[in-house]
Parts: structure tokens; C-alpha cells; sequence
């Protein structure tokens, strides 16, 4: 020991090496626990079975418990984990019933060696976990409220990029081709903003009202997108029946890169809010006509000074099957900068939405909005980023990389619950678009316009208004195959516009077929007009209403628990010292027989014999301290 007497702090130093218990070490503990009470690592031994050579005496119960331990830590590399965790390695793997700890290069090498099999029954025990237990004691999940009080369930499907940066490598004949450890989870594709030669691709699935995690897939470069939306609206479906929810009543808001018309038949009975990117419907004559008229509503985000008009489109045949789909047209004029999203013609850029989201309940408007609010998403991703990181690399194989892509979503998830029943809370009820005001004859309706129809005939024997046919370039085309143009807009009592299309006299006065347009006959010096009606759209007056619970306020509850609190950890000798009689082994022993799996699982199991691991955790409320089975101090 050593002093400084002079000093009036009293300051010693001591050459003893004391650990400090790391900080997310009390999260462990807790979440451990709640594991072992629902039997969570019992059935991850019967279900989740993998074999190779070189696996020693470990099993996947193991190497599982240390990546749950690194998903809970947040520290930024593997190495950095195990150098914080090295000095309670006994304590750790005990609180998951194990006796050693497995070394950095034996997860590693676990993770290079794992295939689709074990991986998948990963992924199946992940969901059987998320659906085997209620987020809340009232089984409440949130939803958001249409106009005529309809409740819809919505998902965010979305895909995250995790770009990779390589060292350069010299070329030439004199060098041996290059072998990139990445090859097998990178390649080539779109990296955004992030900066890195190759990227990898994760589609994720989130419940958008509790914010749980409902899977992840992964896949080299861009990905394959729709097997992976396929294996996301299978976890879906498996969600809805098992809280006996109606797949009908359930929206799916999608990335723009599922925006094409050969997506619509993956999400055949969903309904679904995407981006569209197929532009060449701009040059459909129902959407060329319809652009040509007044929009049928202005949108404009708080925080933008741009403002969208949108043109609301139903029933257009979209993709090689022609599925009818409601197409919302976004137009606004372009910047001196190329929009990185849309097309620009002429001076303005045109947005498409995609939605079979019927019109009683939703305007254009909300349409747009609902796509837009799917940006609500990324702060998820964000959060998920700094808490747990889960794209960062743990393995150099496909199926090392998504097995620590299911362990860090069960850790949210496992947060979540926990934040739960630490800080219950009810839902809280946002005013997602207020409600519209009653029509006025003066101004356009709130709700936007139906189709546009043409006015009826007057007259028997006369030329209908349906005989003018509505054309691309906004005009009206007569049966003499003349054009008529617009000329006067006039609001009617009931908020419906007319609009009135006028042919030309010099083209009515020699045309033969003057007598059956005429309104008077042939005696008339009127060119002929017909008019255009614009009725406004029938939606129910009630506001859209969002029913969630915060983003991060369950979770972090679970985080801060412990993580601030003092933590005692122990090692007790064990009870009973073991037998120094020679051990008997048997003929089976002696030769080395093939293990069983039992027989594998037990021989890294903590044993009676191994002594007992005492841990004190403060800060923990009784009733939940109850709930786990903890016994007070």
C-alpha cells in the first residue's frame, strides 16, 4: 500500500486486480432469467441442433448465450465484449445453467460452419417466442382507425444496407487472384449514403404499433427482395392468426422497391401503401386525362414548404396481369437539383403511390401521408443501431450473419416485454388527420373528386355526353373525331365542379353530323358544348386515428433497470468437495462411442460440484423481482 499523507484527500493504490462488473451485466442477469422461466433455453437445446467436427465440448446453447450477452452489451466489437466480460466468464455462462465460456475463435469458427437448418429452427423458436405471450396483460396491439371506424392493423416491411469497406489490393499477373472474406455475405449492389465497396441487404419486419421485430432476412448485395417480402407476409400471416386478426383488415406499408406491378400478387389479400416505380403508367390515357383536370387534393408535410398535388386514379390496370390498383399521382415542380425521387417532365416531377386502401375511408391525401409516416420507420432502424448494431459483422457466412440478426432481434423484443411489465402503460391515441369539414358550394371538397362523368344527353336520338370521349392531352373527342376544349370551370351547389368543353364553329357548322349534336338543330349558330362533372368523393367525416405506445420509453425501462445500480457478484465454494475415488468409466466411455445429443449437452452443463455464483442486483422493484422468481436480499 501506498499514501499521500499531505494531501486532504486520502488517496491508496493497491497492485490487487479488481474487475469492475460491467455495467449491462445486471441486464443479463434479468433477461437470462426471464429465458429460464419460460423455458426458452430448454427448448432452444431440443429444437436447435447442429453438429460438426472440431465443436469440442461445446454445444449451440453455448455460443447463443454469448452472442445474447453481446446483443445486450452494445459494446462495438466482439473483442471489446470479451475483454469486459473475461473476468466473470463463471458467472455468465452459469446464469445460462453452463460451464465454460467458449473462446473468441470458437464462436467464430461455429459461425463460419452453421447452415439453413439450424438457423431457420432459430428463427421458429424467435417467433414461437414473440407469439407464445401477449405484449400486454390486456392483450391490447394498437391499430389505426379509418373514417367509417374501421381498425387496421399495420406493418412496416423495409429493407436496411450494411455497406463494406475493403482494403485495395494490388493486381497484375504476378499476384494470386484475391480472396475476400465477404465474398460470401457481400457483393456489388446500392450503398445509399453509406461508403463501402460492396453492401449486404436485411429486410426487416416490424410490427408499426408495439414495435416488436417479426423477422429479418438477409441476402448478398441488393438482395432478393421478393422472397424476401414471401417470408416476412408468412411471419405476418402467423402474427394475425394467432391474435385472431382478419388479414383483411391489415395494411402493409412497403419500400418503394417493391413498387411494381409484379409485387401485387405476393400481397394478394393484404392491403398495402407503396411507392411506385412503374412511371410508364404516367402515359396511360385514364391518368393522362385525369392530370389534365383539377387535383383532387394538396398535401404538404409540416416540416417542407412543398406542396403536392394529388390526383387520385382507381381501378388502373397495373402489372403483366393488369391487377386493377388505386394509383395516387404526386405532382410538384421541379428544383434547379435532379429529384432523387419520381420523374420529371416538362418542369415537374410526378410521384406514384400504389394502394388498394378503398376510398370511402381514405382520401388521397391520407394515402400519401400513410406512406410518408412509414419514414417513422427509420428512427427504428436508428435506435436499433445504437443500441445493438446488428449490422455490423460477427461472421464472414450468410448464416453466422443472420443467426446474429435473430438473436439481436429477440433481445428488442425481450426489452420490450420487460419494459412492459416494468412501466405498464395504455396506449395512446394520436389524431393522425383530422376530419373533414362539411362540404361548401364555394370551395373544392376536403375528400377530393370521383371519376369524372360526362353529362347525360337531353334529347332522344341526340349525341350523349358518354359519345365524347375524355382524351390523354385533357381535350374531349366528338364521334366527327373533333376536339373539344375546356373553357369555363363553374362550382356547383353541391361542391361538384363542371366543367364545360367547347368545339369549335367552324368545325360544327360543315359537320354531317350537325343534326344529331345540335341542341336547336340545324338553324343554330352555337358550337357544340358538353360538360364535364367532377362530384366530390364520398368519405366518411371521421378524423384517422393512431393507437400505439412509445417508441423507446418500455424499452430503455428495461436498459436503465440496472444498468446505474451497484452489482454484486460472488463465487461460492462449492458445498460438497467431489469424490477423490478414480472415476469408473464405461465400455462406451472407454471407446469413444458416438455421443448422443443429451450426452453433448451435458458435457459442458454446470454441475453441483462446479460451486454456486451469488448475484445481488439493487434498484429492482418487488412485484417484478416476483414476477422472475428473484429472492429478496
Amino acid at each position: 500500500m501506498s499514501g499521500i499523507p499531505s494531501s486532504p484527500v486520502s488517496i491508496q493504490t493497491s497492485s490487487q486486480s479488481v474487475p469492475s462488473t460491467p455495467s449491462w451485466f445486471g441486464e443479463v442477469v434479468v433477461i437470462s432469467r426471464y429465458l429460464q422461466k419460460h423455458k426458452v433455453l430448454n427448448k432452444i437445446n431440443g429444437q436447435v441442433r447442429f453438429a460438426r467436427k472440431r465443436f469440442g465440448r461445446y454445444e449451440v446453447i453455448d455460443f447463443l448465450a454469448v452472442l445474447f450477452g453481446y446483443a445486450i452489451s452494445g459494446e462495438r466489437t466482439l473483442e471489446e465484449f470479451y475483454q469486459r466480460l473475461q473476468p466473470f466468464a463463471v458467472p455468465f455462462m452459469a446464469l445460462f445453467e453452463r460451464d465454460r465460456l467458449p473462446s473468441h475463435s470458437a464462436l467464430s469458427r461455429f459461425l463460419t460452419a452453421l447452415t439453413q437448418e439450424p438457423v431457420e429452427a432459430l428463427r421458429t423458436l424467435f417467433r414461437d417466442d414473440l407469439l407464445a405471450r401477449p405484449l400486454t396483460p390486456d392483450k391490447q396491439t394498437g391499430g389505426l382507425v379509418d373514417r367509417v371506424g374501421n381498425t387496421w392493423m399495420v406493418f412496416d416491411i423495409d429493407g436496411t444496407r450494411e455497406a463494406a469497406r475493403q482494403r485495395a489490393l494490388p493486381q497484375g499477373e504476378d499476384f494470386p487472384p484475391a480472396f475476400r472474406r465477404l465474398d460470401d455475405v457481400c457483393a456489388p449492389g446500392y450503398r445509399g449514403r453509406k461508403r463501402g465497396e460492396v453492401v449486404r441487404t436485411r429486410t426487416t419486419v416490424s410490427q408499426a404499433h408495439s414495435y416488436q421485430w417479426l423477422g429479418s432476412f438477409g441476402n448478398r448485395g441488393n438482395g432478393r427482395y421478393r422472397e424476401e417480402l414471401r417470408k416476412g407476409i408468412s411471419a405476418i400471416g402467423r402474427y394475425l392468426a394467432t391474435h385472431q386478426l382478419s388479414p383483411e383488415r391489415t395494411l402493409l406499408r412497403l419500400d418503394g422497391q417493391y413498387g411494381n406491378g409484379a409485387v401485387l400478387s405476393d400481397v394478394a389479400g393484404f392491403a398495402f401503401v407503396t411507392r411506385g416505380k412503374d412511371y410508364h403508367l404516367l402515359d396511360h390515357p385514364s391518368i393522362s386525362a385525369r392530370l389534365h383536370l383539377p387535383p383532387d387534393q394538396i398535401q404538404q408535410r409540416p416540416e417542407s414548404q412543398m406542396e403536392r398535388s394529388l390526383y387520385d386514379c382507381p381501378e388502373i390496370p397495373v402489372g403483366p396481369e393488369g391487377t386493377p390498383c388505386r394509383v395516387v399521382v404526386a405532382t410538384h415542380p421541379a428544383g434547379k437539383k435532379k429529384s432523387p425521387i419520381g420523374v420529371t417532365r416538362a418542369g415537374v416531377v410526378y410521384e406514384l403511390f400504389f394502394t388498394n386502401l378503398p376510398q370511402h375511408a381514405f382520401t388521397a391525401r391520407d394515402v400519401v401521408e400513410l406512406y410518408l409516416h412509414r419514414g417513422a420507420f427509420e428512427p427504428i432502424l436508428s435506435d436499433e443501431d445504437i443500441e445493438q448494431d446488428p449490422d455490423r459483422w460477427c461472421s464472414h457466412s450468410a448464416w453466422g450473419q443472420e443467426c446474429w440478426h435473430v438473436i439481436s432481434q429477440w433481445t428488442w423484443n425481450l426489452r420490450l416485454e420487460l419494459g412492459h411489465q416494468i412501466k405498464p402503460q395504455p396506449l395512446r391515441t394520436t389524431e393522425f388527420a383530422p376530419a373533414l369539414p362539411p362540404p361548401s358550394p364555394h370551395s373544392a371538397p376536403a375528400s377530393g373528386y370521383a371519376p369524372p362523368e360526362v353529362g347525360s344527353a337531353w334529347k332522344a336520338g341526340r349525341f350523349a355526353g358518354q359519345d365524347f370521349a375524355l382524351q390523354p392531352d385533357g381535350t374531349l373527342r366528338c364521334p366527327a373525331d373533333q376536339k373539344l376544349t375546356p373553357h369555363e370551370h363553374r362550382r356547383e351547389a353541391d361542391g361538384s365542379l363542371r366543367i364545360v368543353y367547347g368545339a369549335s364553329i367552324r368545325s360544327c357548322r360543315p359537320c354531317p353530323k350537325r343534326e344529331q349534336c345540335q341542341w336547336l338543330g340545324s338553324n343554330t349558330s352555337k358550337p357544340r358544348q358538353v360538360s364535364v362533372l367532377l362530384h366530390s368523393l364520398r368519405v366518411g367525416p371521421a378524423p384517422l386515428l393512431w393507437r400505439d405506445w412509445t417508441r423507446r420509453e418500455h424499452r430503455h425501462a428495461c436498459i436503465q433497470l440496472v444498468r446505474h445500480q451497484h452489482l454484486d457478484v460472488r463465487l461460492l465454494p462449492p458445498s460438497a468437495s467431489p469424490p477423490t475415488t478414480d472415476a469408473i468409466l464405461s465400455r462406451a466411455q472407454r471407446a469413444h462411442s458416438r455421443l448422443s445429443w443429451a450426452e453433448q449437452l451435458a458435457r459442458n452443463a454446470r454441475t453441483e460440484t462446479s460451486g454456486q455464483v451469488a448475484i445481488t442486483l439493487f434498484g429492482i422493484p418487488a412485484g417484478f423481482a416476483t414476477s422472475l422468481g428473484f429472492a429478496a436480499a
